[in-house]
C-alpha cells in the first residue's frame, strides 16, 4: 500500500496511511540515525546529521557543511522536544549504553568541514556527569560510520565500523575496521578487521557461541565467531554493497537478515553450522532493518536509502514494513522515505511508534525531515 505525500520544508515527507499515522516531524538535516534511549525517567532520541545546505552550492550527497550538532530530543506531553546539542561534525551514529553507574553516548564523526572534507575526524565518547553529556575520549577515526556496543563475560566492546576507498582519500587515522575494549578506565584498541569501508555490526549469541556480523561495502560482509580470544571469520556474504545485518530468533529457528544497497537484501536461516539463503527482501537500496515484536506477530522494517551513484542519486523511494506469516516475510505496505537512513521502534503512554529518518531531499538537499510516526502494528 503506497502512501500519499505532502510537500514539508525544502524535501517531501509521508503523511501516513495504512499502519503508520504521522504524529510528528522533527526539522533535521542528513539525519543519518534515530537512537532512542531513556535517561533519568525520561524517553530521548539522538539525531546525528551529517551535513546542512550551503546556499549557492551545487548539489550534491556528499557537499553541504557538516560542521553542524547532533539534536537530542526529548519525550513530553506526547511529543519530542528538542532538549540540546552535542558538537557531533558530520554526524553518523550515535550509541547509548551504561557500564555500571555511568551512561556514555558514544558518536561517530565521517568528516569534518564544508569543503575541502577531511575523512579524518576524532569521533567523540560523550559520558553523563552531574546532569550533562561531557566529552570523555576522543578516538581518531577514518570515515567513521557505525559504532555497536556489546558486552559478554563483564567484557565491554566498542566495534567502529570505518574506512573509504574512494580516490583522493588519505587516511592519517587508522582506516581500518576496529573493535574497541574498556579496561576500566578507557577503550583501548583490542582488534583490527580487513574490511575497508564498513557500515554495521550485529552481536549475538547462538547455539552456545558468540557471533559478530560485519557489513562492509567494498570488503566481503562477514560473521565473526569468538575464538575465546578473538573474533574469527566464520562466514562470508556479498562481497560489495554491505550495509546492515539484525538478528533474530522465530518459530524455533534463528535469522540473518542482510541489506545491500547494490544488489539484494536477504533473509539467512541457521542450519545448524551456517545461515543459508531462506528469501530475498526487496532489491537495490537497502540500508537498514528494524524488528518489532507485537501481540498481531512479527514484524520487519526494511529502510532503503538511495539507488544509482552518489553523483545522480535517486533518493525518493518506497521502503518497506514485512509481516512474518507461515515462514517467511510478506510485504505488509511500503512507505515514502527520501534518503532513508534509520528506523527506531519505541513504546510510550501506552502506544507504539516508529522513528524514521530521512537524509535527502528529491533535490539532492540536505534539509529533510525525521518522521515519528504512530504504529499500528
Amino acid at each position: 500500500m503506497a502512501q500519499e505525500v505532502e510537500k514539508t520544508g525544502q524535501g517531501i515527507a509521508p503523511t501516513g496511511s495504512g499502519s503508520l499515522r504521522v504524529l510528528q516531524r522533527l526539522p533535521t538535516s542528513g539525519a543519518r540515525t534515530v537512537v532512542p534511549f531513556e535517561l533519568e525517567g525520561s524517553l530521548y532520541l539522538a539525531i546525528p546529521q551529517l551535513a546542512e545546505d550551503v546556499v549557492g552550492q551545487t548539489p550534491h550527497m556528499n557537499a553541504g557543511n557538516s560542521d553542524i550538532d547532533m539534536i537530542l530530543y526529548r519525550w513530553r506531553d506526547g511529543r519530542f522536544h528538542e532538549s540540546e546539542r552535542l558538537r557531533v561534525p558530520g554526524g553518523e551514529d550515535a550509541v547509548f549504553f551504561r557500564i555500571g553507574a555511568d551512561l556514555f553516548l558514544a558518536t561517530a564523526s565521517v568528516r569534518t568541514g564544508s569543503g575541502p572534507y577531511d575523512l579524518n575526524a576524532l569521533s567523540k565518547i560523550y559520558r553523563r556527569q552531574n546532569g550533562a553529556w561531557t566529552p570523555f575520549q576522543e578516538i581518531p577515526t577514518f570515515a567513521a560510520k557505525h559504532w555497536h556496543y556489546f558486552t559478554f563475560d563483564a567484557r565491554h566492546f566498542l566495534a567502529l565500523a570505518q574506512g573509504v576507498t574512494v580516490a583522493g582519500a588519505e587516511a592519517r587515522h587508522p582506516r581500518q575496521s576496529c573493535i574497541l575494549e574498556w579496561n576500566g578506565t578507557r577503550f583501548v584498541e583490542f582488534q583490527t578487521l580487513e574490511g575497508r569501508w564498513g557500515y554495521n555490526w550485529a552481536f549475538f549469541e547462538l547455539s552456545g557461541e558468540r557471533f559478530l556480523a560485519y557489513a562492509d561495502h567494498t570488503s566481503a560482509s562477514s560473521l565473526y565467531r569468538w575464538s575465546g580470544e578473538r573474533f574469527t571469520v566464520a562466514q562470508s556474504f556479498a562481497e560489495q554493497g554491505g550495509r546492515a545485518f539484525l538478528f533474530f530468533e522465530n518459530e524455533r529457528h534463528a535469522w540473518l537478515a542482510f541489506a545491500n544497497i547494490a544488489g539484494e537484501s536477504t533473509l539467512y536461516r541457521w542450519d545448524g553450522t551456517q545461515f543459508v539463503s531462506h528469501q530475498t527482501l526487496g532489491g537495490p537500496g537497502g540500508r537498514e532493518f528494524e524488528l518489532i515484536r507485537t501481540d498481531k506477530g512479527l514484524y520487519l522494517v526494511r529502510i532503503c536509502f538511495i539507488e544509482g551513484t552518489p553523483a545522480a542519486p535517486k533518493t525518493d523511494l518506497m521502503s518497506q514494513i514485512y509481516r512474518w506469516d507461515a515462514g517467511r516475510f510478506v510485504t505488509l505496505e511500503e512507505f515514502a522515505t527520501f534518503g532513508g537512513t534509520d528506523a527506531a521502534a519505541f513504546e510510550m503512554d501506552g502506544e507504539r511508534f516508529l522513528a524514521v529518518s530521512n537524509s535527502l531531499t528529491r533535490e539532492i538537499r540536505f534539509r529533510e525531515d525525521t518522521v515519528i510516526y504512530r504504529l499500528g502494528l
